[in-house]
C-alpha cells in the first residue's frame, strides 16, 4: 500500500508547519477523554500553536459503525473532511486514534475503490469529493513530533518530571495500517518526546497490542483480560504509570483496574495518562489545566507526584540549594581576600 501521508510529509518544506490547524476532537474526547483535550490544547497554548475547532463537526463513523456499514461510516468522515477543506486549513488534527483512522480510511477508500467513491459522491459535488482527498489527516502524535519536535520541547521545558518510570502505550489504531503517525512495528515517537522533557521511559514490547477496545462493553471478560495483560507487563518492567495517545485505550486501562484486581487477585492502582499531560507539565502547565485530577486509578500517585505541596517543596529545596551555593561562593571569596 502506498504511504500517501509520509509522501506528503516529505514534500513539506523544512520547518514548514502550518500556521493554523483544523482541530477535530471527536466524540470521546468531549466525554470520557476530556483530559486529553484539556492537556493537548494547553500544550498548544504554551507553544503558540494556531488551531480552530472544526465548525459543526459530527461523529466520524469510527469503531462499530465501520464494521456494520462501511459506506455510511465513510460518508460521516467525508462530511468532516469537507468541512476541514472549506475552512481553508488542509491539515486536520485528530487526537483520537479511532477518529484519525476513520478519517484516514475515508480518503484511502475514496481514492482506491470506485464503489466507495460513488457512494460518498452521491451526497456532495464532484469538486468537493476531489477536494477531500487533498486534506491531510494528522494524528496528534504526528503533529507534535513532526511539526514541533523533541528539540523544541526540550528547549521549552521549565520543570523536571516529578514521578517515576513510565511505559508508552501506542495502541492499535494510531500506527496501523498506515504507519504515518509512527512506525507500525516499533513506534518510538512518544518515547522520544517524553525523553526530551526528562520523563524516564521503560521499553515496552506490548506497546501496540490491543487494549480490549470495545470488547469491554460487549465481551467484558475478554476486554478486561486484554487490558490486564498490558498492565501486568508494565508493572513487571517497573513502570509506575502508563502514557497513551488514545481515549479508548486510556479509558479501558484506567476504569477497569478494579475488575482486573477482582478477577486476578492483582492490586493494580496505576495512573494511565495522556501524552500531552506529561508534556504540558514539563512546559509549566498547572494540575487542573492538564486534567490531571480526572483519572480514576492511581489518583493518590498523581496527587503525590503533581500536587502543589510537592512542587512547593521542590521549589523550596532548589532555593535552599541555591542559597547554600551562594553562601559557599561568598565564603570562598572572603577567604581569598583574607589571603
Amino acid at each position: 500500500m502506498p504511504n500517501r501521508g509520509l509522501d506528503m510529509l516529505r514534500t513539506q518544506p523544512p520547518g514548514g508547519a502550518p500556521r493554523r490547524y483544523s482541530y477535530y476532537p471527536g466524540c470521546a474526547i468531549k466525554g470520557t477523554g476530556i483530559a486529553y483535550e484539556e492537556s493537548l490544547l494547553e500544550v498548544f497554548r504554551l507553544l503558540d500553536v494556531g488551531w480552530q475547532e472544526l465548525t459543526d463537526w459530527s461523529c466520524c463513523g469510527a469503531q462499530a459503525y465501520m464494521s456494520v456499514d462501511a459506506r455510511q461510516s465513510c460518508m460521516l468522515s467525508a462530511r468532516n473532511l469537507r468541512l476541514a477543506y472549506q475552512s481553508g486549513s488542509h491539515d486536520i488534527v485528530a487526537p483520537c486514534s479511532a477518529c484519525y483512522l476513520a478519517l484516514r480510511k475515508c480518503i484511502d477508500y475514496v481514492e482506491r475503490y470506485p464503489q466507495m467513491r460513488e457512494a460518498v459522491g452521491g451526497f456532495m459535488p464532484a469538486s468537493d469529493l476531489q477536494a477531500i482527498t487533498h486534506v491531510r489527516v494528522r494524528h496528534a502524535l504526528d503533529m507534535l513530533y513532526t511539526d514541533i519536535g523533541p528539540d523544541r520541547f526540550r528547549a521549552k521545558t521549565v520543570r523536571p518530571w516529578p514521578g517515576g518510570k513510565v511505559v508508552c502505550y501506542y495502541g492499535c489504531q494510531a500506527v496501523r495500517p498506515y504507519g504515518e503517525a509512527d512506525r507500525d512495528g516499533n513506534p518510538t515517537r512518544m518515547d522520544e518526546l517524553l525523553d526530551a522533557v526528562g520523563v524516564p521511559v521503560e521499553p515496552f514490547p506490548l506497546k501496540t497490542k490491543c487494549c480490549g477496545s470495545s470488547h469491554t462493553g460487549t465481551l467484558h471478560e475478554v476486554g478486561v483480560r486484554m487490558g490486564y495483560l498490558l498492565l501486568k507487563e508494565a508493572v513487571r518492567r517497573g513502570a509506575e504509570a502508563v502514557i497513551t495517545i488514545c481515549p479508548l485505550c486510556q479509558f479501558n486501562l484506567d476504569v477497569y483496574q478494579r475488575d482486573m484486581n477482582r478477577t486476578t487477585g492483582e492490586r493494580f492502582d496505576i495512573p494511565v495518562m495522556f501524552l500531552p499531560q506529561a508534556l504540558g507539565w514539563a512546559l509549566g502547565a498547572n494540575f487542573r489545566a492538564l486534567g490531571l485530577h480526572r483519572g480514576l486509578s492511581g489518583a493518590e500517585t498523581i496527587r503525590r507526584w503533581f500536587s502543589d505541596e510537592r512542587q512547593e517543596a521542590i521549589g523550596k529545596g532548589r532555593e535552599a540549594r541555591g542559597e547554600r551555593r551562594e553562601a559557599r561562593g561568598e565564603r570562598r571569596e572572603a577567604s581569598g581576600k583574607g589571603r
